[in-house]
């Protein structure tokens, strides 16, 4: 009994001891770095919103024009090759056209309708022949033009890299400035990915423009940037 007394007693000695042990152990020095890279996107294609919009005495009549006009826009995109998936309705508005005086009920004294389609552009050299040709077969309103990239993931890619190069460059600096060097990688996240939006382009067309202009309409789609945000930890020593 007394022999089993004086193992039970050291073992119970040596296990605090062991536990300091591992408590006193220095922690690995890391160094965490966090950085954001943005790349250049050069777009490739395009959305316009194109309406016509037309007036009649009734709303049938509105609509029997507002029809015409807009096949003769479609057709004429047709013409450029614009392919009938990338023309597409984006809305149809019909609403009356009143006439308010004092004292009195207003009074409706014609019809407004108006159509708009979304086309796509794939090549950004139609662009100017799109609106140019949509306004002279009768559109009369260019509501918006917003250009986009579509396909960014090598330009995603680079900007990764990018912006874990740059990470590990401070990391070293880091490391120097606290007397010692990166002896190892421990951790990456690929973080937030902020894909460029469609960028708009002021471009209205002025109500009842009905012949397409001498000179082919300019437009310059310039470039976007696309950024992405990494997070690292890094080992190092001190020398």
């Amino acid at each position: 009994m007394k022999r089993i007394n004086v193992l039970l007693a050291i073992c119970l000695l040596s296990a605090p001891l062991t536990a300091q042990q591992q408590n006193n152990i220095p922690p690995v020095p890391q160094i965490s770095v966090s950085s954001r890279a943005e790349v250049k996107v050069a777009p490739d294609r395009a959305n316009i919103q194109i309406s016509v919009q037309t007036k009649g005495a009734t709303a049938d009549a509105a609509a029997a024009e507002n029809a015409r006009k807009q096949k003769a826009v479609i057709d004429a995109l047709r013409a450029l090759k614009i392919d009938a998936k990338d023309i597409s309705t984006a809305g149809y508005n019909v609403y009356p056209e009143q006439k308010y005086e004092a004292n009195r009920e207003p009074v409706i004294v014609g019809y407004n309708v108006t159509n708009t389609l979304s086309v796509e552009v794939r090549s950004l050299e139609l662009v100017g022949r799109v609106i140019d040709a949509a306004l002279g077969a009768g559109a009369n309103m260019i509501n918006s033009l917003q250009f986009y990239a579509s396909n960014t993931e090598a330009a995603r890619q680079e900007a990764i890299a990018m912006a874990v190069r740059k990470a590990r460059l401070d990391a070293d600096a880091a490391a120097r400035a606290a007397g010692g060097t990166i002896t190892g990688l421990l951790e990456i996240n690929v973080g937030s990915y902020y894909a460029p939006p469609p960028r708009p382009v002021e471009l209205r067309a002025k109500v009842g423009m009905a012949a397409a202009p001498a000179v082919e309409t300019p437009i310059s789609a310039g470039d976007q940037m696309l950024a992405v945000d990494v997070s690292t930890r890094w080992q190092f020593s001190v020398r």
